[in-house]
């Protein structure tokens, strides 16, 4: 399995979703939740089933590039985004999540990768699967965390009961913070097995603690009432943009062209 299959991968999973949402959106049946979630469900082992195979020819864990990694958010987002519709019901975090997912999906169709199966020695690590996968299931939470404050932000200026949405945005901060946090534990990790250093100091890391800062002054905020709701709910977008700079935006810095952080493109 390489890149050149992933074109019908990809298709089948969009199309599923997408046939999902339009199950739950327009059809009126007793049984409509039970049909989109095997819409679902398929979509998203059709994805599941590429990446393990892409995994098995490469001989190597698929971490490599930034489409790889675009690869993985849009698994872990999609699932993020079921779980939550099939334990709380909200719609509009299914759609956004799916939506999210979908254009990574089509990101990654017009941009395959074409790369070799070789990892650089320090990538050849046993820290490397942990460290990209918790920031991965990290960033999913916290680009719906994002969304939920936008919510909020839209809700307040419309003197809406904002509570339940800031409640929830709390909650996915948590998490996201959570696994971020386990994301740069682990690279400091595997930064002292191969280097014996806890950090080296380059770019990615520097903008990877900020990141954690400011979703840090988030959470600080929110817990001791610190701030008025408006202009705690601007840090939380600011935190997301900090946070897409630290993924992939910190690619195009030439300071950070030397860095073994910097996904290939």
């Amino acid at each position: 399995m390489n890149w050149l299959k992933y074109p019908i991968f990809a298709e089948l999973s969009s199309i599923l979703w997408i046939l999902g949402l339009l199950v739950l959106l327009f059809v009126k049946h007793k049984n409509k939740d039970w049909i989109s979630a095997i819409l679902f469900l398929i979509g998203l082992g059709g994805l599941i089933c590429f990446t393990v195979n892409l995994w098995i020819s490469l001989e190597r864990p698929p971490f490599k590039t930034i489409a790889e990694t675009r690869l993985w958010y849009a698994l872990f987002i999609s699932a993020i985004g079921l779980i939550i519709y099939y334990r709380w019901k909200l719609l509009w975090m299914l759609v956004y999540s799916l939506s999210l997912a979908i254009l990574f999906v089509f990101i990654n169709y017009f941009n395959p990768d074409t790369f070799d199966k070789t990892l650089s020695p320090a990538l050849q690590s046993p820290w490397l699967i942990p460290h990209v996968v918790v920031y991965m299931i990290g960033y999913a939470f916290l680009a719906v965390s994002f969304l939920t404050g936008l919510k909020g932000l839209v809700m307040y200026h419309r003197k809406f009961d904002i509570s339940d949405t800031l409640k929830m945005a709390d909650k996915l901060v948590f998490i996201g913070f959570a696994f971020v946090t386990l994301g740069i534990i682990f690279g400091i990790l595997w930064a002292y097995q191969v280097w014996g250093l806890l950090l080296t100091g380059d770019s990615k890391e520097i903008w990877a603690i900020l990141t954690w800062l400011v979703y840090l002054l988030y959470i600080y905020l929110r817990v001791n009432k610190k701030m008025a709701v408006k202009p705690t709910l601007w840090i939380l977008a600011l935190a997301f943009v900090v946070l897409l700079i630290t993924w992939f935006g910190i690619n195009y810095l030439p300071s950070a062209q030397e860095s073994i952080h910097v996904y290939s493109n």
